[in-house]
């Protein structure tokens, strides 16, 4: 598949195609939800290796969640604290998650808005999408669109962002990665983002 513009991306995420587009850490594949599976194929990923799921706001991802009112207010603090940016929470899921995204560990999701105006119009656009970083499993992300389209020639890649703003391009760190579990967070990765528990 050809290096696309953003609408090309778009149109072929709405499809339900695997699509590639930078965001603030490091490059995504990206599919819509019901269509994971195609991921964990495209990049050869272990069943083990949960997708995360990718919004441009809370509103978009929140209903992939389950906790009572007390939960959800925590959750939505932190939310509005750090996103857009490079954290991912993962929190209790919802029915709403496809069992594909997430097959063995079926009762969390990972959540993140990415700090990334390109990022943001396409998720805009196309709603949540599963995610993951752009590389063969086991290997280091790749940070460039020629990159990820030689490596992945059947994925949708976005076009180079030459023509975009310095801050849509990926810092080339992962996010900060923090789980709910019994009423507190726990740190499952440290990256980007420095946490305050």
């Amino acid at each position: 598949m050809p290096i696309l513009s953003k609408a090309g991306v778009i149109a072929a995420a709405v499809r339900g195609a695997v699509v590639s587009f930078p965001t603030d850490t490091v490059p995504a594949l990206a599919v819509k939800p019901e269509f994971a599976a195609r991921i964990f194929n495209t990049k050869k990923r272990p069943a083990e290796k949960s997708l995360i799921l990718m919004g441009a706001s809370s509103q978009d991802l929140f209903p992939y969640t389950l906790g009572t009112e007390e939960n959800l207010a925590v959750w939505q603090e932190i939310a509005r604290q750090y996103w857009p940016g490079a954290l991912t929470l993962v929190l209790p899921a919802s029915p709403l998650v496809p069992l594909s995204m997430h097959p063995k560990t079926p009762d969390t999701i990972g959540l993140r808005i990415p700090d990334s105006a390109v990022a943001l119009a396409i998720l805009q656009e196309t709603g949540p999408l599963a995610t993951t970083s752009a590389n063969l499993s086991g290997s280091d992300p790749l940070l460039s669109s020629t990159a990820i389209a030689d490596c992945f020639p059947n994925v949708a890649t976005l076009a180079p962002l030459s023509s975009y703003s310095r801050s849509d391009q990926s810092s080339g760190h992962p996010s900060t990665v923090i789980k709910w579990h019994e009423g507190n967070w726990q740190l499952l990765r440290l990256g980007k983002v420095q946490f305050t528990f």
